[in-house]
């Protein structure tokens, strides 16, 4: 397929940022529609390429944490990997690299609201792209492993940091293996919106705290 030349100088130039020379064995109709919202195509757009890139993501820092963590415990690995590939890493990531630049889409620029989730999916897409450009890791884990590698070294360092219900997660499945449970209950009777929530964590029938708030969050 031949793009319009502002096009392909687009998809050079992002695969550039990447590390990749123009040279490398790129499918760019794949990239074309990885960077293709679905406001602007309905069929050749990047949600079956999100579907490819979020395995192949998950599977990269499985075996950089498994190759970096050999003595870690499995539930641990499962903890950081979920924070390590979170829509809100992920779309910071996309964000990194610009990938808002190069998505076309109907209606113009993305919403603030909506623009981590969609940089989050572009950035999967992306990573789609690229594997089915090859059927392996060649185009990727030269550029998204540093990325993997920080980001898990970051959540090791201070995983609370990141997400406290994840943190709390991987410590029960670290030292009980088991995850803990929660009871969330609204008090319509609370004097003030702040107490409206109250809810309490819970392991093997033990409580470990409890906490109110103004939402169920």
């Amino acid at each position: 397929m031949v793009y319009p030349q502002q096009r392909q100088q687009q998809l050079h130039t992002l695969m550039q940022r990447l590390g990749l020379s123009d040279d490398a064995a790129i499918d760019w109709q794949l990239l074309d529609i990885a960077l293709t919202h679905p406001s602007a195509d309905r069929h050749a757009n990047y949600e079956r390429l999100e579907f490819v890139g979020d395995a192949v993501v998950r599977l990269l820092a499985s075996e950089i944490l498994l190759q970096d963590y050999p003595d870690d415990p499995v539930g641990d690995y499962a903890a950081i990997r979920s924070i390590v590939v979170s829509d809100r890493v992920l779309a910071q990531w996309g964000e990194r690299y610009g990938l808002d630049r190069y998505l076309v889409m109907a209606g113009g620029q993305m919403g603030r609201s909506h623009k981590f989730v969609r940089l989050a999916d572009v950035f999967e897409a992306v990573l789609g792209a690229l594997y089915k450009s090859t059927g392996d890791m060649r185009l990727i884990a030269e550029w998204l492993t540093p990325l993997i590698q920080q980001q898990a070294a970051e959540v090791r360092r201070d995983p609370a940091f990141y997400n406290y219900k994840d943190a709390l997660q991987a410590w029960t499945q670290g030292q009980h293996q088991a995850l803990p449970t929660y009871q969330v209950q609204e008090q319509p009777e609370s004097t003030t919106p702040q107490t409206r929530f109250h809810a309490e964590v819970w392991l093997h029938q033990t409580a470990l705290g409890q906490g109110s708030g103004p939402s169920k969050k």
